[in-house]
């Protein structure tokens, strides 16, 4: 434990922020979880699950709780899949 109050002080910080950055990223990989269960399954809305796990993705970016070029790569990536599975139906 610390022994500043400084130093407390910045040990709740910390887990304030800890708690928020978790929310944050749990978001965004049920939004991504999401969508890729939707792909699998063949789902109709598929393109209201990118919009969804795009919009959490650039939060968590805009936030810094992952990087920015993080969150383009996963996007990249769930598009060209999402792309993938509207082409077969």
């Amino acid at each position: 434990m610390p022994n500043k109050a400084n130093a407390r002080k910045a040990l709740r910080q910390a887990i304030k922020k800890n708690l928020a950055n978790n929310a944050v990223k749990k978001s965004y990989r049920a939004a991504v979880k999401n969508l890729l269960e939707g792909i699998s399954a063949g789902g109709q809305d598929i393109a209201e699950k990118v919009k969804l796990a795009q919009k959490k993705l650039d939060k968590a970016a805009k936030k810094g709780v992952i990087k920015s070029g993080t969150a383009s790569r996963r996007l990249s990536r769930l598009m060209k899949r999402a792309n993938q599975a509207t082409k077969k139906q």
